[in-house]
């Protein structure tokens, strides 16, 4: 398992997103498509206003709120913070009490496994053990299903296979679980660490405008700007190498923070 630091504005995002307390409140009535709410007891004088939002009021479609409560209505809804001084609060995180118990009892760090259900050029689908029936909660991005650089999700993953991931965070509003399958695995970088100033022998797979990555281990990319490569102006770094040529290097820095190796001529 990976011991790198957690980027702290994912971290920031995660703490935003983690369930909040529940409250019953009564439906008060609607201001355009977001849903007023009293959060006192039914029927107590001056009691305080909040608002669900159009987008929190359900998972299922509807053209306006009131097709989903009637004014004097009490439910059960999920605090999301403040805004200019109103609680707002969500009331499709406690739509399905089946779901919001199953999501509430899955914190991050937790491993959990599942089938993946779809696999797509944004991430993959999985339906977790345990989740209720007839919904799919998880959900890995492409930055966490492997170390290895890749062209589309389906070179890590496939309909059907069985998968066990590190839970990133829970989202009782939208219903799903983010995992990832790469913290289960050991950095490959760490154990290349050691090859700082080393002259090795790589294959060029990507070429970008200022210079072109060269896999140099599995698991292992690094840069090598186009200044590193000729002395001569040239317009782009194709007009030197073509993806897939061999070519020597020498590796300059292994930057652990931010997963990054730089490469320089090795001649340099």
């Amino acid at each position: 398992m990976s011991d790198s630091v957690p980027d702290p504005r994912l971290q920031s995002l995660i703490n935003k997103l983690r369930p909040g307390p529940v409250r019953s409140v009564t439906v008060a009535g609607f201001d355009g498509a977001d849903v007023l709410v009293l959060l006192g007891e039914s029927g107590e004088e001056d009691s305080e206003v909040g608002r669900i939002p159009q987008h929190e009021v359900s998972i299922r479609h509807a053209e306006h709120p009131s097709e989903v409560f009637k004014v004097g209505q009490q439910i059960e809804a999920e605090e999301i913070g403040c805004w200019r001084g109103q609680l707002n609060l969500s009331a499709r995180a406690c739509e399905n009490p089946e779901l919001r118990a199953f999501l509430v009892a899955i914190q991050p760090g937790q491993i959990v496994s599942g089938a993946v259900s779809g696999v797509h050029n944004f991430g993959v689908f999985v339906h977790l053990d345990g989740e209720p029936q007839g919904l799919c909660t998880g959900f890995i991005r492409v930055p966490d299903l492997t170390w290895d650089r890749i062209n589309h999700p389906s070179e890590a993953a496939e309909a059907g296979q069985r998968i066990t991931g590190e839970v990133i965070m829970s989202e009782t509003r939208n219903g799903q679980v983010t995992i990832s399958l790469k913290a289960l695995l050991e950095d490959p970088l760490v154990r290349f660490a050691d090859q700082t100033a080393h002259v090795l022998n790589g294959t060029v797979t990507k070429i970008v405008p200022f210079g072109v990555f060269v896999r140099l281990a599995p698991g292992i990319e690094g840069l090598l700007h186009v200044s590193e490569m000729t002395d001569s102006p040239v317009e782009s770094p194709d007009q030197l190498v073509s993806e897939g040529d061999q070519i020597t290097v020498r590796v300059a820095e292994v930057d652990l923070q931010r997963h990054r190796v730089r490469l320089c001529a090795h001649d340099s």
